[in-house]
């Protein structure tokens, strides 16, 4: 690696929502400096996801590398791959608990699947497998805004969002060597997104269709729009902090196609922006953000 070899990297793991889509995994990503990964919410498939993309060139993600990890809130689509990411790892040779910051109720969350895995924990470590008990657990750390995380590599700043009647949620903003990367988590437009966006390379962003989201009940209106941000909504906000490069990912179409959702973005924005599809890589470089896939690279 030379003096000007960028160092930073973002890795879409799965960019569905809570419908069970074969093609989109559950919400995740990894930024990884370097050859150190951290992960971003752990939805349905996360390990999965990190193994394919290890096998296709990541190699920082393979699984006994992942100690570090953020939840940004407690919703079953973000954390139902959790069990995944404590045990997995730790079955494929990770020698230290994982470390996992997140909102109220996290450590209740992680005592109970601690417990629920402890007869399969007792026979790893008593029986014939030949297995490393330093590996086992995760060690977990309820936050609230502010800096949270941070070591030689990145820093992490969670703020609170807006997701309806979630107790507690959070977006977060990476320092990294290259530049700035701000998820958004769940959440309706914020102020606090957009204080957090200063100077922002990269912007992980939810959205819905706004022309999808007309023909959903009106019920389900209520819900959606006291819950998400439509393409509308996200054309204000990326007017106003600007960022290098929006993508949209934890995509809610309702019939509207990927194309269909870039265009309502771009019809009152003139910023870069794209769809986040599985293993997505955006690559952190000087005064600009590059990206292709890592099933289609060469």
């Amino acid at each position: 690696m030379t003096e000007n070899t960028p160092r930073t990297r973002l890795i879409i793991l799965g960019t569905g929502n809570p419908y069970p889509d074969p093609m989109r995994s559950g919400p995740a990503a990894a930024i990884i400096v370097d050859d150190t990964p951290y992960i971003i919410d752990f939805g349905p498939g996360i390990i999965r996801r990190t193994e394919l993309a290890y096998l296709s060139g990541e190699y920082s993600l393979r699984s006994r590398n992942l100690k570090t990890a953020f939840l940004s809130h407690m919703h079953s689509d973000h954390a139902i791959g959790y069990p995944d990411l404590i045990y997995t790892p730790w079955v494929m040779g990770r020698d230290e608990p994982v470390q996992v910051y997140g909102p109220k109720g996290l450590d209740n969350m992680t005592a109970h699947l601690l417990a629920a895995y402890d007869m399969d924990k007792e026979q790893r470590i008593c029986g014939l497998e030949a297995i490393n008990p330093d590996g086992f657990g995760a060690e977990s750390h309820e936050i609230e805004s502010g800096c949270i995380y941070e070591d030689d590599l990145i820093k992490a700043e969670a703020f609170a969002v807006d997701h309806g009647d979630t107790w507690d949620a959070f977006g977060f903003r990476f320092e990294t060597p290259d530049g700035v990367i701000v998820i958004s988590g769940d959440t309706r437009p914020t102020p606090a997104l957009i204080e957090a966006c200063k100077d922002c390379d990269i912007l992980l962003h939810e959205v819905y269709s706004a022309s999808g989201f007309k023909k959903r009940p009106k019920d389900w209106q209520l819900y959606h729009s006291h819950m998400h941000t439509s393409t509308e909504e996200l054309t204000i906000i990326a007017n106003e902090i600007k960022p290098n490069l929006v993508v949209m990912t934890h995509l809610l179409l309702w019939g509207s196609s990927e194309e269909e959702l870039i265009k309502e973005v771009e019809s009152a924005y003139d910023g870069e922006v794209v769809c986040a599809d599985d293993l997505d890589i955006f690559v952190l470089e000087t005064d600009a953000v590059v990206y292709g896939n890592l099933l289609l690279e060469e």
